[in-house]
Parts: structure tokens; C-alpha cells; sequence
């Protein structure tokens, strides 16, 4: 009973003395600049990455999704490795730890493996380059310019300036479609007139009215052909080409004057119409 009573009291006092020794003012001080120092240090490594991939931005040596997911990745690597070292610097035993998470690598695994996925599918989107920072995307039926993508998804910005933020893994497992990708696009529009018109005529009118704008491409020329008989019109189908930039200013532009234009020339516009005779009875 007394020896149990000693090794209490000894344990006891071992523990206040490491207590009080890890106290001391010398070895605090000692602590907090080592600290310092690797809290300084990974905020200068957290610059000196940032530095180094947007000079290879810049010289169009690394696509902008590229560098943004690679710089954020190494930050986050970085700041891991900084936190672990001042856990370990202020005395804590992060063996058991590492431990703990070997055995239960696997839980883990399972648990983050959206996650994972997300991550790997942003690295493939990266080197793949289907869109770039800017770029007016539709992904799965959903539009918006690209605004920002980091290791698990990307952030769309609509036209309506709605934020939507969609998993990398959901982005690379759906359709892409970039209409920013390419310098010029072909604005497809029909214009319908009635029957009884002299499609010549219409066809030049419309011709005309393209080849008037600015923003109309000399090549490809555009196209102005008879595309379909509908049941109360016929339609033509009128196919310029504009820049990326002009699309929509050319677009709106369009659909008011060649209303204009056939009125000038009377030409019918035609629209749905119930006509109803009355029979007058005995």
C-alpha cells in the first residue's frame, strides 16, 4: 500500500515537473519563434506559388483553370504541413494520430469519395481546358459564365446574376457546351411570311437587311433560303455569322427591323388567325 502511495505521489510529481518545464519562460519563448517562424515561412511559400503560377498565366504557358486549381491545392498542402509542425512544435503527439487514420483509411475513403472524385475530375478539366475563366458555358442545361473553379467544383455566374456552384465530377460526367471557345458564331433565325408572296422579293429584303449590319461577317456569307411550309406561312431560315461579342446586340437588332422592313415593302407578316362565318337559318 505505501509503495502504491509512492508511485502515485512520484507520478505525480513527474508530471508537474513536466509541466512546469514546459512552462518555462525560456523554452515559451523558444516555442513561440519557432512557431513564428513556420507560420512566416508558409505565408511567404503561399506567395512565392501564387507568384510563380500566374507568371506562367501570363505567358500562356498554363491554362487559367490550371493554374487557379494547382495554386489552391499547393496552399492547402502547404497550411497542412505548417499547422502539423506548430501542433508538434507546442508538444502534441500526433503519432497516434497519423495512426488513427491509417486504420481508418478506408472509412474515410468511403466517406470522402465524392469528394475524391471531384478533385480528380477538376485535374482533368484543368488539362483538358474545355472552358476557361469567362468563358459563357452550358453544362447539363445550365448557363452562366464561368466566374471561379477550385479542387471540388466550379461557380457560375447566370445572366439573371444567379451564383450557381456545380461538383467537378457532375461537370466532367455532363454534356459541355462553350460558346465563348471559338472567335465567331452563326445566328440562326427564321422569318416567316404569308402565303402568296413573292419569295424573291422577301428573299432580297432580308438579304439586304443582313448584309447592311456591321456586325455581319463577309465569310461565311450568309445564308437567306425557303426552309419550311408551314401550315399558315412560309419560312425562311436566315444564317449570318457574327462575331462572339455581337451575337445578342445583332440578334435583338434584327428582330425589329426586319419587322420594319417587311412593312415597308408589304409584304405579309403572318400570324394565326380563326376566321368564322355566320349562316343565317330559314
Amino acid at each position: 500500500m505505501e509503495a502504491s502511495t509512492a508511485a502515485n505521489g512520484s507520478a505525480i510529481n513527474n508530471l508537474i515537473v513536466s509541466i512546469a518545464s514546459y512552462f518555462e519562460p525560456e523554452k515559451m519563448v523558444l516555442r513561440g519563434i519557432v512557431i513564428l517562424i513556420i507560420l512566416v515561412a508558409a505565408i511567404i511559400l503561399t506567395k512565392l506559388v501564387s507568384k510563380f503560377f500566374r507568371d506562367l498565366q501570363s505567358h500562356n504557358r498554363i491554362s487559367t483553370i490550371l493554374s487557379s486549381l494547382l495554386r489552391k491545392t499547393i496552399k492547402w498542402v502547404i497550411w497542412i504541413v505548417a499547422i502539423v509542425a506548430v501542433l508538434q512544435t507546442c508538444g502534441l503527439n500526433l503519432t497516434p494520430v497519423i495512426a488513427g487514420l491509417g486504420v481508418s483509411g478506408v472509412v474515410l475513403g468511403l466517406a470522402l469519395q465524392e469528394t475524391i472524385a471531384s478533385f480528380f475530375a477538376g485535374l482533368v478539366i484543368a488539362v483538358k481546358k474545355p472552358f476557361e475563366i469567362g468563358d459563357y458555358v452550358t453544362i447539363d442545361g445550365t448557363g452562366g459564365t464561368v466566374r471561379s473553379m477550385d479542387m471540388m467544383g466550379i461557380t457560375l455566374t447566370t445572366p439573371d446574376n444567379k451564383l450557381i456552384t456545380m461538383s467537378n465530377k457532375n461537370v466532367w460526367g455532363s454534356v459541355i457546351i462553350n460558346t465563348s471557345a471559338l472567335d465567331k458564331r452563326r445566328v440562326d433565325m427564321v422569318v416567316s411570311v404569308g402565303y402568296g408572296t413573292d419569295l424573291g422579293k422577301a428573299k432580297k429584303v432580308i438579304s439586304d437587311l443582313l448584309c447592311s449590319y456591321p456586325e455581319v461577317l463577309e465569310e461565311p456569307f450568309p445564308v437567306v433560303e425557303v426552309n419550311a411550309l408551314s401550315s399558315s406561312s412560309i419560312d425562311f431560315i436566315a444564317r449570318p455569322w457574327v462575331s462572339n461579342a455581337d451575337y445578342w446586340t445583332f440578334y435583338w437588332k434584327f428582330q425589329k427591323d426586319i419587322v420594319e422592313k417587311l412593312n415597308e415593302n408589304n409584304i405579309e407578316i403572318p400570324f394565326n388567325k380563326l376566321d368564322v362565318n355566320l349562316v343565317k337559318g330559314d
